[in-house]
C-alpha cells in the first residue's frame, strides 16, 4: 500500500510538471506552435490508449485510427447537425462510438485470431472504416466535414466559451491530463494487475479460471473509448475532420510514439509523442525531410535502444523508474492474488 501511494505521488508530480509545461506554451509560443502543442497533448493520450493494449494485456493493434476517427466524426456530426447539444455530452458520445467500434470489431477479431493475425485484422477493419467514410455522403466523402466550431460549455450557473483565446487549448491539456491519470490508476489497480498476468502467462491465467478473452475484449473496449475521446477532442481543435483520420498511417502513430518512448514504462508513449512533435516542428519547413527524419529516428531506436528512451534511462538508473509499467516486478501468482 505504501509502495502504491509512493508511486502515485511520484506519478502525480510527473503529471503536474507535464501539465505545467504545456500550460506555459501560450506564454511564449505563436499560434502555430500552440496548435502543435495541443495536437501533441492529444497524441500523448492516444498513444497511452494503444499501450494499454500492448503493454497492458499483450494485444497488438494496427487499427487504432478507426476509434480515433469514430470519435472525431461523432463530435463533428453532432456539432454541425445538433449545435444545441451540450459539448461534454458530445464528447461522451465520441468516446462511446470508439468503444462501440472496439466492441464490435474486437468481438470478431478476438474470436478468430491472435498475435500478428489479430493485428492484421484490426488493420483491415480500420481500412474498412476508412473506405466507408470516403463513400458516405453525409460524412463528406473525401472532403470530410468542415466548419466545426469550438464549443461553449454550459455549467448551469455559468458557461465557459472555449472559442476565445487559448481556452480550448487549456481545456484539451486538462482533459488529457485527467484521462492519463485515469489510465495510470487503471493499470495500477487490481484489474490492471490481472491484465498484466494475462499478458505474461495467458495459459496459466486461464487455468486459474480467469476468462482471458473477456478481459482482452474489455481492455480493447476501454482503449477504443479513450482513443475515441481523443478524436472527439481533436475535431473542434482542428475545425475539420477528414477520412485521413482513419487511414492506416494514423494507426501507426501511437505505435511509433510508444516504441520511441518505451512501451515498458507508463509515460514512455508520452515521451515518444513529445519527441515526435518536436522533430516534426523542427523539420516542418523542409519538404520530405520530416518523414525521413522520423524513419531514421525510429530505426535507430529499434536497433540501438529497443526499450525506448525511458527504457534506456531506466537501465542506466539501475532499477524501476517512477512510472514503470505496473506489475513487472511481481511474480505471476502474486499478481493474481492481489487482483482477486
Amino acid at each position: 500500500m505504501t509502495d502504491h501511494r509512493s508511486r502515485l505521488h511520484i506519478n502525480l508530480a510527473i503529471l503536474a510538471v507535464g501539465l505545467a509545461a504545456f500550460a506555459l506554451v501560450p506564454s511564449f509560443a505563436n499560434s502555430g506552435l500552440i496548435f502543435l502543442a495541443g495536437m501533441v497533448a492529444i497524441n500523448v493520450v492516444f498513444a497511452l490508449s494503444w499501450n494499454l493494449l500492448f503493454s497492458g494485456i499483450g494485444l497488438l493493434s494496427f487499427g487504432h485510427a478507426m476509434f480515433f476517427a469514430g470519435g472525431a466524426y461523432t463530435v463533428a456530426m453532432l456539432s454541425l447537425k445538433l449545435p444545441g447539444m451540450p459539448f461534454l455530452l458530445a464528447l461522451l458520445c465520441g468516446a462511446a462510438i470508439g468503444g462501440l467500434l472496439a466492441l464490435i470489431f474486437g468481438f470478431v477479431a478476438l474470436r478468430r485470431a491472435s498475435g500478428i493475425y489479430f493485428a492484421i485484422l484490426t488493420l483491415a477493419f480500420a481500412e474498412l472504416i476508412h473506405i466507408v467514410i470516403t463513400r458516405t455522403s453525409f460524412l463528406g466523402r473525401n472532403d470530410g466535414l468542415v466548419g466545426i466550431r469550438r464549443p461553449t460549455i454550459d455549467l448551469g450557473l455559468f458557461s465557459i466559451n472555449l472559442a476565445g483565446g487559448n481556452r480550448y487549448y487549456y481545456f484539451i491539456i486538462i482533459l488529457m491530463a485527467l484521462i492519463a491519470l485515469a489510465l495510470w490508476c487503471l493499470q495500477n489497480s487490481a484489474a490492471g494487475r490481472l491484465m498484466q498476468a494475462i499478458r505474461q502467462e495467458p495459459m496459466r491465467a486461464a487455468f486459474l479460471g480467469i476468462d482471458t478473452q473477456r478481459w482482452r475484449l474489455a481492455a480493447f473496449v476501454v482503449s477504443g473509448c479513450v482513443a475515441g475521446l481523443c478524436g472527439a477532442a481533436l475535431a473542434p481543435w482542428a475545425g475539420i475532420v477528414s477520412p485521413e483520420l482513419a487511414h492506416w498511417s494514423v494507426s501507426t502513430q501511437p505505435v511509433l510514439y510508444a516504441l520511441l518512448g518505451g512501451t515498458g514504462v507508463f509515460w514512455g508513449p508520452a515521451v515518444g509523442a513529445i519527441l515526435f512533435g518536436a522533430v516534426s516542428y523542427l523539420t516542418r519547413g523542409i519538404h520530405g525531410v520530416a518523414d525521413l527524419t522520423v524513419g531514421m529516428l525510429l530505426l535507430a531506436v529499434v536497433l540501438a535502444i529497443p526499450g525506448g528512451v525511458l527504457g534506456l534511462i531506466s537501465r542506466f538508473a539501475g532499477g524501476r523508474g517512477a512510472g514503470a509499467a505496473p506489475g513487472r516486478a511481481l511474480p505471476f501468482t502474486r499478481k493474481v492474488e492481489k487482483a482477486s
